[in-house]
């Protein structure tokens, strides 16, 4: 935990993490008073207190037990990171998810699991949209090519679409033939953004 002397929310997080090392959720707790160690921010790039690291989760400003507790709990877990993506998202801390796949690539899975829950809030997907064209044309989202042809099959049109626009930001032509049975589709916005992406991929 990163805090300061003058923060306000310092000693609740401060107070919520002992508890949690009480309990063995946690099984340390290292704290950097960042007044006294001013390099340790710039280092970490820490614009903020208090600030958390729970194994690959970095959580700043006030958050509860239960949150804590919660992250502490999945933070080894597919579903725990995707979570945490989902919630990162919500907050518009685009960047810090853009941070996680660039540490390890496999994050970029979990991303796209969430275009499969079609009632995600608005910046959730806005988000994902913008870490899809931070990869447009590059190898890593070239990967996950089968990940978004299987969403092509979604049942809800919205799914369908998101996921044929970003088989075009692959510009690959291994994405064409998801993309060109969309030409068909039974939505005609679907339809649509199909036609736009399959020029694209040569």
């Amino acid at each position: 935990m990163l805090l300061s002397t003058h923060c306000a929310h310092c000693p609740s997080v401060l107070n919520s993490l002992a508890e949690l090392v009480k309990q063995g959720v946690l099984g340390k707790l290292e704290v950097i008073n960042l007044e006294q160690r001013p390099e340790v921010a710039r280092q970490l790039g820490v614009h903020s207190v208090p600030c958390v690291r729970i194994g690959p989760f970095e959580l700043t400003g006030q958050r509860s037990l239960a949150e804590f507790r919660q992250w502490a709990q999945t933070s080894a877990t597919h579903e725990g990171v995707r979570d945490y993506i989902e919630t990162m998202l919500a907050e518009g801390e685009v960047e810090r998810v853009l941070t996680m796949i660039a540490k390890d690539a496999g994050v970029m899975a979990r991303v796209i699991e969430l275009l499969d829950f079609a009632d995600e809030k608005l910046n959730v997907r806005l988000g994902i949209g913008v870490i899809m064209e931070e990869y447009e044309g590059r190898s890593l989202l070239q990967e996950y090519i089968p990940q978004l042809g299987k969403l092509t099959q979604h049942a809800d049109p919205r799914v369908r679409g998101d996921a044929c626009h970003y088989l075009a930001l692959t510009h690959s032509s291994n994405a064409r033939e998801f993309v060109r049975k969309l030409l068909h589709d039974e939505n005609a916005d679907v339809r649509e953004v199909a036609e736009e992406s399959l020029p694209t991929l040569r």
